[in-house]
């Protein structure tokens, strides 16, 4: 009987359910003859027929004009009487919403009949063809249609459309998903509580989610799947009315109102709590019978839709969901072998952790898979890393993880993939400088209104733990850099390197760091990368993006115009400084100091780049002021650039003279360091541009020859110089306009240099080791003498005016070249590694060596008759 109750009251209501239920809110006092609760028990919920309110009847049947419109809005949209589900689901996803509302209606007309072709329906989306007839359909039982249906899979009788790549079914999953969600909304005033319907669907769904054929399992977790988050919508739906019912009910018995009114307000309460207890049913229903089984599928989709599906529940019914019951699920699959469903569940805790109110229900869940939620920061997956720690950030936010846990994390700064240290950039932002976690527990506004001063602070004592590793330091700021617009405030990082601000005391660590943080917040500004790129393809911008870093380019200019000599008179004499700052001058827009009338602050910075080249015989130092005085050169405009031009000029004309009397000198027994430091001084100029240094180039020479006891870096460094005046040399000859004379200069040049070359592979090999700087000369030698032999290769000038030029070693002079080489080639790795800070290592180590020797093969310059098996034995 009661069964019976619920089908009458679903005949009548269907013609409702095209428009929403009335919600208790609608409800309330009236002015005409009976209360609303009377007008109420006259509704339809009320199983009443609808013949007391004829108001009902207008809503029920509207004008025909609508009607038609409606009709031919679904004519244009493709509907077709005769168009069955399966073909609607995979051709036509515009009319599922008209195709379920008339699916209704047959089963509100003829149940069976209805329940038989929906059942068909999913079978044929699993891709298979299974008659259920209308007059046995009581007596069948599931299982064994599932049965058969595993038969037909096992027989080759299923068309998989679910995994198709037919152009026509790409909205296949989303259009089943669709009609059952449709469904599910369609029947919420009806069927859906007839304990028949959906009984029997679920009952279907749940026993093909556990069959063999995996186009089964995958048709049946997709629909099982909608089905409770569409169950969760209803439930959300019947939750608002019970609420709003409960409150007119406590206000009807606050007035103490005995009456049809206060019945009406109960009978209400009592069905919505009804429905809702029905509805988390059919939601559990699914949960035990699919979701229990598909979470740990073969299938890695299977298993991610599962997860993204309990994610999306718990957030949107936590009042059933949210409990360790459920949660437990998302924490066994964070170490799942899928990288696609590690990420799912992380995805869906992010999102779960981001509302506030569920944290203390998150708490036992936290404490027991909190490791591991840190160990996913070091994914071997980037994508799940980078998510792991976005959920991090969470768990900091809600001040769920100690700062001893993090320490690990901040490893990650410096790891290769970019997304990753991007991601971890992110968490230092928020958690170390601008302590959003801690600023979001007493009430301040997550640290964005502090000054640039506080976060810079704050960024310097990060810093401070990388103080003698510039590469880490450049890290640590390209992680954060985006996030960080206090190092984009050009005027107070200037401010605070020249002491303007009292209240800040920066150490002379922190001054570096700064100067440091400066000059690559500058580069990431313009556009440059400051950390290695994972790949050496060509940055294009388009034409926004370079407006926008023209536009940076003018304010860092800006910005400098008149500090730039203040913070370079400061900090001239401090090595570690001097070099970055030197190196902003080619980040700016040169033009602005003609336009804005600067030129004497032009002309100062620069005056104080020469000064500092010949304070400081550092590399870096030394190439920052040649590269800097170069781009000047080229860039500024017509009156600068002369000037520039000139001071590089008189230059050169100081590095000679310098360089004269450091030579005097040292062959009186003087002191070598200063001819050590003008020799890198004319080495880094001659990387740039042609020297002239004829008067220099036998005196050099002659040291070699006549001085063998003097150091052997300052050996180095003359060979370099007059490696480098031969290239030079040889560059500078016009085969079209060949004078003799230039000819025979260079050949006298390159001779000299060959003699001296040969004579060092001759001792060296046999020489006392003499640690480091043996090393460092061997290797000189031998590229020195590869890149001379490849320069003036015999093959390349034969047949040409230039033939004279061409040169090819003799067999002693290969052998004694290989004999060196091959002691160098076999210095341990824990040797070069202890050198591995020094100065121009990267120009004197194994691999230079090696590179060396293997381009005189590749180029043919000598015989691989017997320089090739040598060179492939050692390796």
């Amino acid at each position: 009987m009661e069964h019976a109750a619920v089908v009458s009251e679903t005949s009548v209501r269907r013609s409702k359910r095209g428009r929403p239920p009335l919600a208790a809110s609608d409800v309330g006092p009236s002015k005409s003859s009976g209360s609303a609760g009377e007008k109420a028990d006259h509704s339809p919920t009320d199983g009443d027929q609808g013949s007391g309110d004829g108001s009902y009847d207008g809503l029920d049947d509207p004008a025909p004009k609508a009607k038609r419109k409606r009709g031919a809005a679904i004519r244009a949209a493709g509907w077709k009487e005769d168009q069955s589900l399966i073909d609607i689901i995979k051709h036509n996803g515009r009319v599922i919403n008209h195709a379920v509302k008339k699916w209704v209606e047959r089963y509100e007309g003829d149940p069976k009949s209805a329940m038989v072709e929906i059942l068909m329906f999913l079978f044929e989306a699993c891709g298979a063809k299974y008659q259920l007839e209308a007059v046995s359909f009581d007596e069948t039982d599931v299982d064994d249609v599932v049965v058969s249906l595993v038969e037909l899979a096992k027989n080759g009788e299923v068309e998989d459309h679910f995994n198709s790549k037919q152009k026509e079914l790409k909205s296949f999953k989303e259009n089943l998903a669709s009609f059952w969600d449709n469904l599910v909304l369609e029947c919420q005033n009806g069927p859906l509580f007839d304990k028949v319907l959906f009984e029997k669907c679920m009952d279907y769904v749940i026993a093909l989610s556990c069959t063999p054929p995996r186009v089964y399992r995958q048709v049946a977790s997709l629909v099982g799947l909608q089905l409770v988050t569409s169950f969760i919508n209803i439930a959300k739906i019947l939750s608002g009315q019970r609420e709003t019912t409960q409150r007119q009910l406590n206000a009807e018995k606050k007035k103490q109102n005995e009456g049809p009114r206060l019945e009406s307000l109960n009978k209400r309460l009592s069905l919505t709590h009804e429905k809702i207890t029905a509805t988390e049913e059919m939601m559990r229903k699914i949960f035990t019978g699919l979701f229990m089984h598909r979470y740990r599928d073969v299938d890695p989709e299977i298993r991610m839709s599962c997860i993204r599906s309990l994610g999306i529940w718990i957030l949107s019914y936590p009042s059933l969901f949210l409990q360790d019951l459920y949660l437990k699920y998302l924490g066994w699959t964070l170490n799942d072998k899928s990288a696609g469903v590690r990420k799912a569940s992380i995805l869906a805790l992010q999102n779960l952790y981001e509302v506030d109110d569920n944290v203390p229900s998150l708490g036992l869940f936290t404490e027991r898979f909190c490791n591991r939620m840190i160990e996913l920061a070091d994914d071997i997956d980037i994508s799940v890393a980078v998510s792991a720690i976005g959920l991090l950030k969470q768990l900091l936010r809600h001040q769920l993880l100690t700062d001893d846990e993090l320490g690990p994390l901040y490893d990650l700064l410096i790891d290769e993939p970019p997304l990753i240290r991007r991601a971890i950039g992110e968490l230092v932002y928020d958690h170390l400088i601008a302590q959003k976690i801690k600023n979001s527990h007493s009430g301040r506004k997550d640290g964005e209104n502090e000054s640039s001063e506080v976060h810079l602070g704050r960024m310097l004592q990060i810093l401070r733990e990388f103080p003698d590793d510039p590469i880490l330091s450049a890290y640590v700021i390209d992680d954060v850099w985006d996030d960080m617009k206090a190092m984009k405030d050009w005027k107070c990082i200037i401010s605070m390197l020249l002491d303007e601000n009292p209240l800040i005391e920066l150490t002379d660590v922190d001054a570096t760091n700064l100067v440091r943080l400066l000059y690559a917040s500058a580069r990431k500004a313009v556009g440059e990368k400051i950390v290695p790129a994972t790949d050496n393809r060509k940055q294009y911008y388009t034409k926004a993006q370079k407006e926008a870093l023209e536009n940076s380019r003018r304010e860092i200019t800006a910005a400098m115009m008149k500090s730039y000599p203040q913070l370079l008179h400061k900090y001239i004499s401090d090595k570690a400084k001097v070099s970055p700052l030197v190196e902003i001058m080619g980040l700016l827009k040169l033009e602005l100091y003609s336009l804005k009338r600067q030129e004497q602050n032009f002309k100062t910075i620069l005056e104080l780049i020469v000064d500092a080249f010949f304070k400081h015989g550092e590399k870096d130092t030394l190439r920052s002021c040649i590269k800097v005085l170069t781009f000047c050169s080229t860039d500024s405009q017509a009156d600068l650039q002369d000037y520039v031009q000139n001071k590089l000029k008189d230059l050169e004309s100081d590095i000679i003279i310098k360089l004269k009397a450091a030579m005097k000198e040292v062959e009186m027994g003087g002191d070598e360091y200063s001819l050590l430091v003008n020799l890198k001084r004319l080495y880094e100029l001659q990387l740039t541009k042609f020297v002239s240094i004829d008067g220099l180039y036998e005196d050099m020479a002659s040291i070699l020859r006549d001085l063998s006891d003097i150091d052997n870096e300052v050996k180095c460094f003359l060979l370099l110089n007059m490696y480098l005046h031969v290239a030079w040399f040889l560059q500078s000859i016009d085969s079209d306009s060949l004078l003799e004379a230039s000819t025979t200069a260079l050949l006298s040049k390159r001779d000299i240099l060959l003699e001296q070359l040969e004579s060092f592979t001759r001792t060296l090999p046999n020489a006392p080791q003499e640690g480091r700087s043996g090393i460092v000369l061997s290797c000189r030698v031998c590229v020195i003498l590869a890149e001379i032999w490849c320069l003036f290769k015999k093959s390349k000038y034969s047949s040409t005016r230039l033939d004279g030029l061409g040169y090819s070693p003799n067999l002693p002079s290969i052998q004694n070249f290989w004999k060196l080489s091959e002691k160098l080639l076999k210095i341990s790795d824990e040797t070069e590694d202890e050198d591995a800070n020094e100065e121009y290592i990267e120009e004197t180590n194994r691999d230079a060596v090696m590179i060396a020797a293997a381009k005189l093969v590749a180029t043919q310059t000598v015989s691989k008759d017997y320089l090739a098996p040598e060179f492939f034995h050692i390796l």
